[in-house]
């Protein structure tokens, strides 16, 4: 019999993830521990994603990958047994309570105790996430339940001072919180200072937002819903409703979003001008254009030898910078669709009287005539960025012919994984090749490596778009970069853009001669131990090479006008 290769086994992993998810989309419903909830818990073990850890250690709990979980879901699923799934259904007129969770644009309501309900608005991508945490979650419940109870059935010792430490944990004094998380450690099967990290780490998001119950009522909750299914007093069910089936794979929701946006930009008398898109941040653009010119002549020369200074002082908010911009010509677009993508739009005709940092010394937008407007739109996720892309293409390319051939560029500007490199590092696609399928999109990238400062390390090859953050594999990773694939890093959006573009291009929505740029930074590394997504965000080291990017394609656009 043939042998699959790891590589092999992953793939097919990812594909049967997939399969069953779309499948059980249309079916309706699944029990979370019945033959499909099972059948997905067999597939991601299979494919093992770095992003969980040791997962597939029976002993130890995978501490780091509930963190990247529970941020991504909202407060209290670890007691939920009954999860919904649906579209937009008027919950904001009832009395459930709302929940975002920390670091996932998702809305999500709690119906009840044992009830959430998630409002889909980001298509199946959004799908595969809530469906791929959810399957990890409950590997990590069972391994707990492992825990609660001896062989003779009644309540271990650890399980029951866990118990009590639940009971009284605001009363907990120094001495008995380590006694706590020494015991837990014990329970979990992981060492005391891994125990501590991931309790402090829920702490400060607790207190500071509220986005979680905190570490001993998560694992807690998590080994009791487990047990009471077993006791037959309650059954983990997943529920997808007839509406989000009907919407699927329609854009009602981006359809909605672009109307609005093209709406506004109409309404401001900027649809004549030539229009450069850029899917980015909401902050890398509004700050490089406006933070300088929002210091007054004296601070200002504390920023002048240092470009990426300014922008570190920026992060953590600069007095009258909003209040400057919206003075010189930026607007920004608060998304009503429920799309989730907020929007930005920047006249650079009003930008004469606005001094720039002097290592932008290469743009000069009051030469420029007309002057370009830029539309800056928050990151999608995953194939939901083929929607939003397609929608404002189509629908601008439907307006009067005239104004068909205003967009200038797009500029795709992301985060993405490094297969070679490190955190920091940036990534110039040559082309996307969408993971699990035929789609492969060569492109003619109008980025290069000598656009950037000399130090910083640029990689030029193709991008694999995947399924999902944590369906991912380190030996079809491995493939994709030491094949004549020669891929260069991951990410989740760029070539579901690239697909949009190119069939606006097909269509005539947009000229052939529009400027395509796709550049990534290294958010992580999937491939090292300790660089991966879980192991935290990138933080100040994020800010140099957003800039950088930043600053590049500003001056890309801006020699666009003038000639250059």
């Amino acid at each position: 019999m043939h042998e699959l290769t790891e590589a092999r086994q992953g793939r097919i992993a990812i594909r049967n993830f997939q399969t069953i998810s779309d499948g059980l989309t249309l079916r309706g419903s699944y029990r979370l521990n019945g033959s499909s909830g099972l059948n997905l818990e067999l597939a991601l073990a299979t494919l093992s994603p770095e992003i969980y850890g040791k997962m597939n250690d029976p002993r130890r709990i995978e501490l780091k990958g509930i963190e990247y979980v529970m941020d991504r879901l909202p407060r209290g699923i670890e007691s939920s047994s009954r999860l919904v799934l649906t579209t937009q259904e008027g919950l904001d007129d009832t009395a459930f309570e709302k929940i975002v969770p920390l670091k996932r644009r998702r809305i999500s309501y709690r119906v009840s105790e044992e009830e959430i309900c998630f409002i889909i608005t980001q298509g199946l991508s959004e799908i595969y996430d809530i469906l791929t945490h959810l399957t990890f979650l409950n590997i990590e419940a069972k391994k707990i339940h492992k825990q609660m109870r001896n062989l003779d059935g009644a309540l271990s010792p650890e399980w029951q001072r866990l118990a009590e430490t639940v009971a009284r944990e605001k009363s907990l004094g120094a001495d008995a919180l380590d006694r706590a998380l020494w015991d837990l450690s014990i329970l979990l099967g992981i060492t005391y200072r891994e125990t501590r990290d991931t309790y402090r780490y829920f702490e400060q998001s607790r207190n500071e937002q509220n986005a979680n119950n905190g570490l001993f009522q998560i694992i807690y909750q998590l080994g009791l819903r487990v047990d009471a299914e077993r006791r037959g007093d309650a059954e983990g069910r997943v529920y997808f409703t007839p509406a989000l089936r009907d919407i699927i794979g329609h854009q009602v929701y981006a359809e909605t979003w672009a109307r609005s946006v093209i709406g506004r930009l109409d309404s401001l008398g900027l649809l004549d001008r030539p229009l450069h898109i850029i899917s980015a941040n909401l902050h890398s653009f509004k700050n490089t254009l406006y933070a300088y010119g929002a210091l007054d002549a004296a601070g200002r020369s504390a920023y002048e030898k240092d470009f990426y200074a300014l922008f570190e002082a920026a992060s953590n908010g600069l007095e009258g910078l909003d209040a400057y911009a919206v003075e010189h010509g930026f607007e920004a677009i608060e998304d009503t669709s429920g799309a989730q993508i907020n929007s930005q739009v920047i006249d650079t005709g009003a930008l004469g009287e606005v001094p720039l940092h002097p290592e932008l010394d290469g743009i000069a937008p009051a030469r420029s005539a007309p002057a370009p407007v830029l539309l800056v739109i928050n990151y999608a996720f995953g194939t939901q960025a083929f929607e939003v892309m397609d929608e404002l293409l189509e629908q601008l390319g439907q307006r009067e012919p005239q104004r068909r051939g205003r967009v200038a560029s797009i500029s795709i500007m992301g985060k993405a994984g490094i297969l070679s490199g490190v955190k920091g590092d940036l990534m110039l696609a040559t082309a996307h090749v969408i993971e699990g399928s035929a789609h492969n999109y060569i492109c003619q990238n109008d980025l290069s490596e000598t656009d950037f400062d000399p130090g910083i390390r640029v990689f030029k090859g193709p991008m694999v778009t995947v399924l999902g953050t944590s369906l991912q594999n380190r030996a079809v990773l491995k493939r994709f970069q030491t094949t004549s694939w020669r891929a260069v890093g991951l990410e989740m959006e760029g070539g579901h853009y690239h697909r949009a573009i190119s069939a606006a291009m097909l269509r005539g929505h947009i000229p052939q001669s529009v400027k395509v740029r796709y550049a990534y930074y290294a958010s992580d590394n999937p491939l090292v131990s300790g660089q991966t997504l879980s192991s935290g965000s990138m933080g100040l080291e994020g800010i140099k090479p957003t800039y950088m990017i930043t600053k590049v394609i500003l001056q890309k656009i801006f020699n666009q006008h003038d000639g250059g």
